[in-house]
């Protein structure tokens, strides 16, 4: 894992810097909130980590195999 400190308004360049695949800025800080903006192309998926957490259990859930399937009940 890469640590660096960067200051409200500074950037970091994420991938080949004639060529980054996005950026990342810090857009504000205020005492303990920090608010990050990132700048990449709308294909890459960017989530919390809480959010891309529950996708995985979500994506996990799906993908379970199915043993058989119930069909309703025919009705008069």
């Amino acid at each position: 894992m890469l640590v660096i400190t960067r200051r409200e308004g500074e950037e970091v360049v994420i991938g080949d810097p004639k060529n980054p695949i996005g950026v990342v800025r810090i857009a504000s800080v205020k005492g303990e909130r920090v608010r990050v903006a990132f700048d990449f192309p709308r294909d890459v998926e960017i989530h919390r980590r809480e959010i891309a957490e529950q996708i995985v259990i979500e994506l996990e859930a799906d993908t379970s195999p199915v043993i058989g399937k119930i069909n309703p009940a025919a009705t008069h």
